[in-house]
This record gives structure tokens, C-alpha cells and sequence, in this order.
């Protein structure tokens, strides 16, 4: 009887933690059993319950597709919005409305998606329609200066400044997400603003088409769009901490959708306002490699911020701000590539220095990361031993 008894318990040991509590306190009408002690576990039930393999795959398969939508949309929006320009494009406005314009075609995915009917909770209409409208107008204001960004510098020294977003999201991370603020993400943000500091004092304003005496301007535009960027992307992660309340696909594509389009309206009122749309025809009918080119240009433009977009918001909702940046500002080294072979813009040392020194922050951030997740897997393994242990311990 004891045997088969000992047999039943080895056998809820494996299951849920409240079965082997109802085991160990059973009890037969040939007395109680004597207690177990801790020695006597077996080495495979030190762990609690993973989460399955198929959904830890799922998981970062999401991740890795978030990953790869940032990269690439981001390379080839920046090397297109370069192009734009070299090619005779000279819109501040059109080349705003463009980073936003493709958000319909989102719609199609959105409605196609089914949705969670387990999740009851959704914001009051109105909170989130303020939200939307708030995030829309500061994109709005973040594209403009992105634009003038990319109509003064040449593109690797506008890449290299959009570098200090990590910067900056890692301070809004650490007062508006509680992001813990280490020596090594301190590292991190005084290695990419001394990066940014060496640009700024480098006024090369070589490349083609790039306006004389700009750099400046150009320079203290993309670093403020950088650190609007940095804060949007902090007050994403709190939205969807405190209002949405849920990680969705539905979700971020409602939440790129939405804020996009009120981006666009108001871009689109600015290039009325300006009367710089009187000048579109000439433009399309000047642009250097034709008229086809000039239409896929913009475009191409306008899907690869929105799958930029996307897939940033992506990681912001299943990881946090501070990540997706990270991995935003891992396109650094692949965009001023590009655009010493695809433009010939110059690459002087204090350039190489520069890039130098931001992968540098970079890395810094990424070990940082490397720690972390460290910790918490030991935190989690010591956790589990310590429950087990302990229902174990019962008499």
C-alpha cells in the first residue's frame, strides 16, 4: 500500500504544484504517510513547468520578424528619402507626408485579423481617440525635421545623429518606464552623445546636392527629431502598459494606423499651406532617373516606414521602448555603407571615429541586456527550486 502510495506521489511531483500538495496530504487507512524530504526529489522535477516549446519558438519567430521589418524599413526608407532629394525631389512637405501616407495600407491586414475574443477590455473611445491625435501630431512634427535632416546632411552623418535616439530613449526610459539606468547603459548614452558631438563640430557638407552652409540646421534638426522619436517611442510602451492593456497584433497595427493618418492630414494641410504643391508636376517631370522612378521613390518610401513602423511597435509591446530602439539603432553601420557607395558621401576620419564610437555605445547596451536576462533566468531557476522545496517539505 505504501509503495503503491509512494508511486502516486513520485507521479504528482511531475504535475501541478496544488496535485502534489492534495498527494502529500492524503491520507489511508493505514495511518499517515511519513513526510518527504527534499533529498528524495527527483532530479527532474527541480524545474517548474517551462513554458512549451512550441510557444517559446513562436515567440521569438515574432521577435525575429519584428527585428527584421525594423532593419530593412528603416535602411531602405532613409536610402530612398536620400534619393528623393539627389534626384531632384526638393519637397521639405512632400517628403514628410511620404514617412507616413502608406498607413492604409495597414487597413486590409487590420480587418483581416481576427480578434481576441478573450480579451473583454478595451479604453474608452475617447481616451484613445485623444491619444491618437497626440501621437499623430508630434509624428507629424518629428517627420519635418527628419526631412530637413535629410535635405541638409549627407545621409552616413544623418544616420550616425539618429544613432543619440538610444540616448535619449534610454533617459525617457528611465523616468517614464522606470528603466533600471546602469553603468553601462550610462556608458551607453555618453558614448553616442560624444559620438553625436563629433559630427556636429565636422561640418562636411560633402555629397551630392547638398545645400552649402545647411549642416548646422540639418545637425540640430535631426537631433531633435531623434530625441521626439526617443519619446514617442517611451510613451508607446507606457500606452500599452496602461491603456491598452493588451499585446496584440490588432493592436499595433491599430496603433501605427491611426496615429499615421492624422500625421498625414496634417502634413498634407502643409503642403497646400506652403504652396509647395505647385511644384510636384515640374518635380515629377524633372526627376533625373524619370518619371516611373520617381513614382516608385515615393512609394517605396512610404511602405518601408510603414513596415519600419510596424515591426518597431511590435517589439515595444512584447519587449519594451528601450529594445526596439536598440535594434533600431543596429541599422547604424548598414545605412552610411550604403551611402558612400550609393551617393559618395564622404567618409573622413572623424566620420569613422564617430560610427566608431556609437557601435562602442552600442555594444555596451547589448551586454547590458546580456546581463539582464542573465539574472532573471537565475532569479527564476531559484525560484522554482525554492517552491518546490518547499511542498516537498510537508508533512
Amino acid at each position: 500500500m505504501h509503495m503503491a502510495q509512494g508511486q502516486e506521489i513520485q507521479l504528482h511531483l511531475q504535475g501541478h504544484p496544488s496535485a502534489l500538495m492534495a498527494s502529500v496530504l492524503k491520507k489511508d487507512q493505514a495511518g499517515p504517510l511519513p513526510p518527504l524530504q527534499p533529498t528524495s526529489l527527483p532530479q527532474q522535477s527541480v524545474t517548474i513547468m517551462p513554458p512549451s516549446i512550441l510557444k517559446r519558438w513562436r515567440w521569438w519567430i515574432l521577435v525575429l520578424l519584428n527585428i527584421i521589418s525594423v532593419l530593412s524599413g528603416q535602411t531602405v526608407a532613409t536610402l530612398l528619402g536620400r534619393f528623393y532629394f539627389d534626384q531632384g525631389g526638393n519637397s521639405l512637405w512632400m517628403a514628410t507626408v511620404i514617412q507616413s501616407a502608406g498607413a492604409p495600407l495597414l487597413l486590409p491586414p487590420l480587418l483581416l485579423i481576427p480578434k481576441n475574443s478573450s480579451s473583454v477590455f478595451r479604453p474608452p473611445l475617447h481616451k484613445i481617440a485623444i491619444i491618437y491625435i497626440a501621437f499623430g501630431l508630434v509624428i507629424a512634427g518629428a517627420n519635418l525635421m527628419y526631412s530637413y535632416g535629410l535635405l541638409y546632411l549627407p545621409v552616413s552623418t544623418y544616420s550616425l545623429i539618429c544613432a543619440t535616439q538610444l540616448g535619449f530613449n534610454s533617459i525617457f526610459s528611465y523616468f517614464i518606464n522606470k528603466q533600471k539606468f546602469t553603468s553601462l547603459i550610462s556608458n551607453s548614452v555618453v558614448l553616442l552623445t560624444f559620438s553625436a558631438a563629433l559630427l556636429g563640430v565636422n561640418s562636411d557638407s560633402t555629397g551630392s546636392n547638398i545645400p552649402k552652409g545647411k549642416y548646422p540646421l540639418g545637425f540640430v534638426l535631426t537631433l531633435g527629431a531623434s530625441a521626439t522619436f526617443s519619446l514617442l517611442v517611451s510613451l508607446t510602451q507606457l500606452v500599452f502598459e496602461k491603456v491598452i492593456k493588451d499585446q496584440t497584433l490588432s493592436w499595433v497595427l491599430e496603433f501605427q494606423m491611426y496615429p499615421s493618418i492624422v500625421s498625414t492630414l496634417v502634413t498634407v494641410i502643409g503642403l497646400f499651406m506652403s504652396g509647395e504643391w505647385k511644384g510636384i508636376s515640374e518635380e515629377y517631370e524633372g526627376f533625373k532617373t524619370g518619371k516611373a522612378s520617381y513614382v516608385l521613390t515615393l512609394v517605396g518610401t512610404a511602405v518601408s516606414w510603414q513596415v519600419f513602423a510596424v515591426g518597431l511597435i511590435g517589439l515595444i509591446s512584447v519587449i519594451s521602448s528601450l529594445f526596439a530602439n536598440v535594434i533600431s539603432t543596429l541599422g547604424l553601420p548598414i545605412v552610411p555603407i550604403f551611402a558612400v557607395i550609393l551617393f559618395h558621401d564622404g567618409m573622413n576620419g572623424v566620420k569613422v571615429v564617430a560610427m566608431l564610437i556609437a557601435i562602442w555605445g552600442f555594444l555596451s547596451y547589448i551586454y547590458q541586456h546580456y546581463l539582464d536576462g542573465t539574472k532573471a533566468k537565475k532569479k527564476d531557476e531559484e525560484d522554482g527550486r525554492k517552491d518546490i522545496n518547499q511542498v516537498a517539505s510537508l508533512p
